[in-house]
């Protein structure tokens, strides 16, 4: 009750709301533009109404855009009594339908059904549409940006991407005066940045996801929603995106769906596979270790899990991709629809690891003669050879560790071979697919000491042609010469090898071996004894090497070798003493060296000492293939340096050949223009001597002029004069006498 006697109500009564009512009113959605058709669905009877309506639910919830078979109407045909092939679905508002429509227009629901989403009101809206052609507009050409213009460089230079606190900076690399910044960025990344395989994108690590950019601008090309993302691999031909997460997807209530997002499905993994065009989520996958083997080699009570990585592993057409479940099986899934290939898994028992051979560049040309020659229809091309991969099984009671190279998609065994008293296999091809080599770490029957066999097939000859190399060392490194005969490898019989204490250096052997064509087999060149080396890179190229002893606080040694000194570029054919064209470059040194890596030129080496594994003298080098160094760089808190991949050459073998015969001609013009930078910078230095000589003679002159102008004033005759009284005590004689009282 309000004073006087007057109720709330008529108080009420007596206020005008209908300002305030017409501001906040609400105004119901009373049209049908909530509610789509969608044709193409399968005819049924009233019998699978309830079964069709799930799986069509089903679908379109994977695609980001929920409804449940209530929303759903199926209009009947009552002649037949069966279902006119679409129906209508009405969502909760036009932007549910509006994204519907976009995601759900063209989608494949089974074999011989395909899905056409419109809205309800464009049916009526285009019934009578007026079909008269008008030629539209053409749209103004908007050029855009290509992304590998870095290999039109004029003056042929490669690229490298360096990341230091908080700034990630691209640099030029080539002459002196040619070396200069691309670009730069501060907080580019929160993690770390990455090149993909040809290095048309560069990734970044970001808490939302990751981001590649590309072309001259360096400009956001796609992104990936794979919140706290840690790792990445891309595959051979940059198609496709592997992203990885310690903490497993979690899909919040009311999160962004569609084909970019996660959906409630992928909660609790790991592992996203992407497609980098489209920038579509394909599939999900749970991490290898969180699932544990049979044979509790992944896990178990007081052992640590480790992950796998990459944990999924690409074929090098980018067809297929496989994941190993340890123990189990191995799946091979078809790109791009990530689908389990002829819908079952390779199951072998007790597999351990495995690996796909890479593809030589006679694959590439096989597979370019099989395309012109079907497009010819004329004589019959030769295919181009399956896909290989090699995995390996342990020991299990009777049965003997076993290595297997399989053909797929045919899954036909080319070639096994058991193994006795096995600790352990890695496998390891050669870059063109012409060897695997598969090291055996062998124990004795006591089990107390481990020595090591090399079995290498010859993948191109006939029935798999196997060699054993056997050592009585323990392999700590293993590496191929790219596109060579020849492989290194660093052994060691060093007691501390097994648990090296802080500060403790191991001595090494490093040998090379080469194939001996005549015989098929491969032959030691030649070993170097007592070093520390651990680590082998070699040329992208081949014939170089760089020994670098990596990760020591007392060690940090890089020696560089040749292996043709005395022999040509063409090859190793010829009647040279076995083993004689070895020769050592030089030997240099990178304190604190974590990274050691070749430019894809095969003439630079770049040594890195990163602020993730230690402080001390933190920065870069760059060194030429003789050990010289062209640039030091000692930075605080540098963390990574990579070089800018450059993808595989257009050119055939017979081209490179041509260019090899007629290297002196291009020398010849290279000398010239390094002849000329050379006069150049001799201009220069010289002028800049002269100048600097110029500027001393002058100030000279102008401090005997000043000196000349003082002597030659004239004293004027009225000027006065100070005269100063200095009064200076001098003692002659001291004399103390000693008084007594």
């Amino acid at each position: 009750m309000a004073p006087n006697g007057v109720t709330y109500d008529d108080i009420d009564a007596e206020i005008d709301y209908s300002e305030i009512e017409k501001k906040y009113q609400v105004e119901l959605d009373e049209g049908l533009e909530n509610i789509v058709v969608v044709d193409g669905v399968p005819v049924i009877d009233e019998s699978r109404k309830d079964k069709l309506l799930a799986k069509i639910s089903k679908e379109f919830s994977k695609k980001g855009a929920p409804c449940k078979p209530d929303d759903m109407f199926i209009p009947w045909d009552s002649a037949t009594g069966k279902s006119k092939g679409f129906i209508f679905v009405e969502f909760k508002n036009t932007e549910d339908a509006a994204y519907a429509i976009g995601a759900m227009n063209g989608h494949p629901f089974d074999s011989r059904h395909r899905f056409f989403v419109n809205r309800f009101t464009d049916i009526d809206r285009y019934a009578n549409l007026d079909e008269t052609y008008v030629e539209p507009e053409p749209e103004p050409y908007v050029q855009k940006e290509h992304l590998r213009a870095w290999l039109g460089d004029p003056q042929g230079r490669d690229q490298y991407v360096t990341y230091r606190g908080d700034e990630v900076e691209i640099q030029w690399h080539g002459k002196p005066s040619q070396c200069e910044t691309a670009y730069k960025r501060m907080n580019w990344t929160d993690l770390y940045v990455s090149w993909s395989p040809l290095g048309t994108y560069l990734a970044s690590l970001h808490r939302p996801g990751v981001r590649l950019w590309a072309g001259t601008s360096w400009s956001a090309q796609q992104r990936f929603a794979h919140p706290l993302v840690r790792l990445l691999d891309f595959s051979p031909n940059e198609k496709y995106l592997v992203t990885w997460s310690h903490d497993p997807i979690v899909v919040p209530e009311g999160a962004q769906q569609g084909p970019q997002f996660f959906s409630p499905e992928d909660e609790g993994n790991n592992i996203a596979v992407w497609e980098i065009k489209t920038g579509n989520l394909l599939r999900t996958f749970p991490s290898n270790y969180s699932e544990g083997a049979e044979d509790g080699s992944n896990a178990g009570p007081g052992k640590k899990q480790q992950l796998q990585w990459p944990a999924l592993k690409w074929s090098p057409d980018d067809k297929f991709v496989a994941r190993v479940t340890p123990g189990q099986m191995i799946s091979v899934y078809e790109l791009p629809g990530m689908g389990l290939y002829e819908k079952k898994s390779i199951k072998i028992e007790g597999v351990v690891d495995f690996e796909w051979c890479p593809h030589g560049d006679q694959d590439k040309v096989d597979a370019a003669n099989a395309a012109a020659g079907k497009a010819k229809g004329g004589a019959k091309a030769k295919k181009p050879k399956e896909n290989m991969l090699a995995y390996w099984t342990p020991e299990v009671a009777n049965q003997p560790a076993r290595v297997t190279v399989l053909s797929f998609p045919t899954r036909t065994v080319l070639r096994q071979k058991n193994l006795f008293n096995v600790t352990e296999c890695k496998l390891f091809w050669q870059n063109q697919g012409d060897f695997l080599c598969v090291k055996v770490d062998r124990h004795t029957k006591t089990k107390k000491s481990i020595f090591c066999n090399l079995e290498i097939f010859r993948v191109r000859e006939k029935d798999f042609p196997v060699e054993v190399v056997e050592l009585k060392d323990t392999v700590t490194d293993f590496s191929w010469e790219p596109r060579g005969e020849r492989f290194a490898i660093v052994s060691s019989s060093d007691p501390n090898l097994v648990n090296p204490g802080p500060g403790i250096t191991i001595k090494t052997d490093v040998s090379f071996y080469q194939l001996e064509r005549g015989k098929g087999d491969f032959k030691l060149l030649k070993t170097l004894p007592g070093r520390t080396s651990n680590a082998i890179r070699w040329s992208p190229r081949g014939r170089h090497v760089v020994l670098a002893t990596m990760g020591s606080s007392s060690k940090s040694e890089l020696e560089f070798w040749d292996l043709d000194f005395n022999s040509p570029d063409e090859g190793r054919k010829g009647d040279v003493e076995w083993g004689s064209g070895i020769q050592h470059l030089g030997t240099a040194d990178h304190y604190a060296v974590t990274d050691a890596e070749w430019d894809p030129s095969g003439r630079y080496l770049a040594t890195s000492a990163s602020a993730w594994k230690h402080t001390l003298e933190n920065g870069y080098a760059i060194w030429d293939f003789r050990g010289q160094e062209l640039q030091k760089h000692i930075l605080d808190r540098f963390k990574q340096f990579l070089w800018r991949p450059r993808p595989r050459t257009l050119l055939t073998k017979e081209q490179q050949r041509q260019i090899r015969r007629n290297l002196r001609e291009f020398s010849r013009q290279f000398d010239e223009e390094d002849a000329a930078e050379e006069s150049n910078v001799s201009a220069e230095l010289v002028a800049q001597r002269k100048r600097l000589v110029d500027e001393w003679n002058a100030w000279r002159l102008k401090c005997k002029d000043d000196v000349k102008k003082k002597v030659q004033q004239p004293v004027g005759d009225d000027e006065e004069k100070e005269e100063i009284e200095v009064w200076v005590d001098e003692v002659i004689e001291q004399i103390e006498e000693e008084v007594v009282e």
